[in-house]
């Protein structure tokens, strides 16, 4: 599950960032060279994420739910769309 948020956190982001995350397994903040920061607050088998970019003032958000061999992404991107996939054995649609 680690992996599934990093790779979603960093897809969000236009140029590749490398993150700096302090914290537990359950709640981090992280900050990347692109200047984006965010916080990964993970209750059972929901994760949520939180993120801005304080050089341009954007907001995002995502919401990951696993249940069996499947995961529901939902959240907001950085220019107010909502967006939803889901992934089952880790094939997403």
């Amino acid at each position: 599950m680690k992996t599934l948020i990093a790779a979603l956190a960093l897809s969000l982001i236009a140029a590749p960032a490398f993150a700096l995350c302090i914290g537990s397994d359950t709640l981090q903040s992280c900050t990347d060279t692109s200047g984006n920061s965010y916080t990964i607050n993970r209750m059972g088998n929901t994760t949520f994420m939180n993120g801005s970019n304080a050089e341009t003032g954007s907001q995002w958000n995502q919401t990951s739910t696993t249940v069996g061999n499947s995961t529901f992404h939902n959240g907001t991107d950085k220019d107010g769309n909502s967006w939803s996939t889901s992934c089952i054995n880790g094939i997403c649609n």
